[in-house]
């Protein structure tokens, strides 16, 4: 747990009854993020528009491809809009502003420097002298839970301990608005929780120097729990399509029925969204998410099945598969596409044919899977019929990544096509020989 002593008001001020009135501290006007492909611009975000203010902790909801992580490093300076202007305290933001923090993913720790020297670091680029860097730095330590570690490495530390050393890291430099990106996604469930509560508690306790936090997740039970107001982004590109306010205050109650409702309501907006793309098909130049076919049998397999006997609310899928947005949307998202399952106001229904799927043996399984393949999905259809029509039955994978390459930047085309693949693989529509990059309708290895 957080240290519960108090520190020094000079080293942590805590924020004054006035700036918890709401003067604002950011705000986003109309800016997109995008890059020249063949000179038409592909977007990553698209006319975002949102505004941060004192005293509170607003989240950044969304599936891959919505641009969440993209738009972070915006507000902090770190790269800048194709379009539209970001300002920090009233003025222009033009590169990394004083003030602003930001938390990780991934820890982003020096593994060769102790816990002490790594919380420092900051100080030392911004040119604070020793003696006041080292009484500083031992405060952060202190107030994020890990006095005694001092002089530990991060090779020393567990995960968990590993990101409060980068929260100490963020909060030493005293900063305004604190951005978080993903911080606890890369946890385990129980030390994720314990760091947010620990978090949430500093917070409301007025403890951190900090006052806003901008988080990005794609979990939407952590953004319910921790924030004051919610942004969900479409995807590809990222817009804001719907703000929510969360009623409740802090501490709150996962299982009370208000916030289990929230969390509903929130599944049913991006499902609908999700619905509403979907139910136009998919094109050629579409991207799609990698998901295997294990986890789609699996979802149908589990909504089959007794309690659910065919629909299933995706909360509660999501809770009893221990699955989060960036799992569970996706693999819907495909069923759906395929004619497996239709999704509608947070709830996944299974199709007839999925219905039959999860009776089904192996074989049969590949064969239904293959007819829907080729039906629904336009690359997996096309690679079928370049390699019917040319002699040898051969075509290499440069063929349709080039044409993939049209509509998707190159990371996306890339993956579109490996996702195709491995789908055409279980079928058994065609092979692909990852040596070669040939695509066959004979094995490539014979």
């Amino acid at each position: 747990m957080l240290n519960p002593k108090v520190v020094s008001a000079d080293l942590f001020p805590a924020p004054s009854t006035t700036s918890r009135l709401g003067a604002e501290v950011l705000r986003v006007k109309d800016v997109s993020r995008g890059f020249d492909k063949n000179q038409d611009e592909l977007l990553v975000l698209d006319g975002v528009n949102l505004s941060l203010r004192e005293g509170e902790i607003v989240g950044m909801l969304g599936r891959s491809g919505s641009g969440k992580s993209t738009l972070l490093r915006i507000i902090a300076g770190l790269i800048e809009p194709t379009d539209g202007e970001v300002s920090y305290l009233g003025k222009p933001l033009d590169g990394p502003a004083k003030g602003v923090a930001m938390v990780f993913q991934t820890f982003a720790l020096f593994p060769w420097l102790t816990v002490l020297q790594n919380v420092e670091a900051g100080l030392e680029a911004q040119g604070v002298g020793a003696r006041e860097r080292r009484e500083r730095a031992l405060a952060a330590i202190d107030l994020i839970g890990l006095d005694g570690f001092e002089n530990a490495y991060p090779r020393e530390l567990s995960g968990g301990m590993r990101q409060r050393v980068g929260f100490a890291r963020a909060l030493v430099v005293d900063p305004t608005l604190l951005l978080m990106d993903e911080p606890f996604s890369a946890l385990d469930v129980l030390t994720a929780e314990t760091l947010r509560t620990d978090l949430l508690d500093l917070w409301t306790q007025g403890r951190m120097p900090i006052k806003s936090v901008l988080i990005v997740t794609h979990n939407i039970e952590e953004a319910v729990f921790m924030c004051d107001r919610i942004l969900v982004l479409s995807s590809n590109p990222g817009r804001v399509v719907a703000e929510i306010k969360v009623p409740f205050n802090h501490p709150r109650n996962r299982l009370d029925p208000a916030f289990r409702r929230l969390v509903d309501e929130i599944y049913a907006k991006m499902t609908a969204r999700q619905t509403e793309s979907t139910r136009k098909g998919l094109e050629l130049g579409n991207w799609l998410p990698s998901v295997s076919t294990n986890l789609m049998a699996g979802l149908i397999e589990t909504v089959a099945a007794a309690p659910y006997h065919g629909r299933a609310d995706m909360p509660e899928i999501a809770r009893s598969l221990h699955l989060e947005v960036d799992d569970l949307f996706p693999v819907a998202e495909v069923l759906q596409h395929l004619g497996f399952a239709e999704v509608r106001e947070g709830d996944i229904m299974l199709t007839p044919p999925a219905r039959v799927f999860a009776e089904l043996g192996t074989q049969d399984r590949k064969m239904m899977f293959a007819e829907h393949l080729l039906r629904h999905v336009p690359l997996a259809s096309r690679i079928k019929k370049v390699l019917n029509e040319r002699p040898g039955h051969r075509a290499p994978r440069v063929r349709f990544e080039q044409e993939l390459e049209d509509f998707l930047s190159d990371n996306a085309a890339e993956d579109t096509l490996d996702t195709v693949i491995n789908w055409g693989r279980y079928g058994e529509i065609f092979s692909y020989n990852d040596q070669t990059e040939l695509f066959s309708l004979e094995d490539v290895e014979s």
